[in-house]
């Protein structure tokens, strides 16, 4: 594979990649490149964390990236997920870890690390201080979108306030020359492009992936990107917006038959979505060609689609 089919794959995984030149400079030097994602354990896992992830992981680890999958558990002690038990969120770290084997996800070629290890290193804990020395207070609560709220700083913990700290601390920590993670994290990322030459270390890449969205009815157009990006999520805080990897096949029904899919609309159904993002992605899984759609012949009978882009135009026309 030539430079410029992993960085095709790559940008299949980024809805946005920040330092693409960056990315083709690293990929030429034949060193050995780092990316990571991070997730915190915490309950429930859905199709955009169980399916989405596993894809997007192994599409990564094909363009020859070695993947570093941080297990935030800390992170997640500081925002109380799981009451706030350490030996709880182990237990859901471990789960999350058996979906992803189920969902095909590449674990030989993927690194499992433990923030409960690098807390016990003074060094990382330095960093952190360091990295929360380079701005003030307000440009990490700027951040505060990357854990999925707009709270102001009143209403943030003084713990949480130490999450974007830790979060930059952890990239560097690992020696992750790329950060894969998911849009709502973009601002976070793009301050640790800004922070890393400050503290001596480099500029990340940042490959950020897209979050597939609820099945609800999105939200009107009046907040940025990134913003956005985290009203329009799946989240399990609404389960009948989210599908669940423990979902029964009858829920799945359910839910789907509910979900927003304004005839003729393209632009944030969360309907087509799942067929782009998931479908038609898994065809070489699951030993198909194609997505076939059976209906009554007073509908116009069966029709199949070979790639997403055939499935759009006809529901755009």
């Amino acid at each position: 594979m030539n430079t410029q089919d992993r960085i095709d794959l790559i940008n299949q995984v980024g809805e946005e990649v920040i330092g693409g030149d960056e990315l083709k400079k690293l990929l030429e030097s034949g060193e050995e490149l780092i990316a990571y994602d991070g997730f915190e354990p915490s309950g429930q896992i859905h199709i955009a964390q169980g399916l989405v992830r596993a894809i997007n992981v192994n599409k990564m680890i094909k363009a020859g990236v070695r993947f570093k999958m941080w297990i935030a558990d800390w992170h997640a002690l500081t925002n109380n997920k799981m009451g706030g038990d350490l030996n709880k969120l182990k237990v859901v770290a471990k789960y999350f870890i058996e979906v992803w084997k189920a969902s095909g996800m590449d674990l030989k070629h993927v690194e499992f690390l433990w923030a409960s290890d690098m807390v016990k290193d003074s060094d990382y804990w330095q960093l952190v201080i360091r990295v929360g020395m380079t701005n003030k207070l307000a440009r990490f609560i700027r951040t505060a979108e990357f854990m999925g709220r707009e709270d102001s700083a009143e209403q943030l913990s003084a713990a949480q306030i130490m999450y974007p700290c830790m979060q930059i601390a952890d990239i560097f920590k690992l020696g992750a020359k790329i950060t894969q993670l998911g849009m709502d994290q973009r601002k976070v990322n793009m301050l640790a492009r800004e922070v890393g030459p400050q503290l001596g270390y480099w500029k990340p890449v940042v490959v950020s992936h897209h979050m597939l969205m609820g099945l609800g009815k999105p939200p009107s157009m009046n907040s940025d990107r990134t913003t956005r990006t985290v009203e329009n999520k799946m989240s399990k805080s609404n389960p009948d917006s989210a599908i669940f990897m423990t979902d029964t096949t009858e829920d799945i029904k359910r839910k789907i038959n509910k979900a927003y899919c304004l005839e003729g609309d393209v632009k944030e159904n969360p309907v087509l979505e799942y067929c782009k993002y998931i479908l038609f992605e898994s065809f070489d899984r699951l030993r198909i060609n194609e997505l076939r759609i059976e209906r009554p012949e007073k509908f116009g009978g069966n029709i199949s689609f070979k790639t997403y882009q055939e499935l759009e135009k006809a529901f755009a026309a």
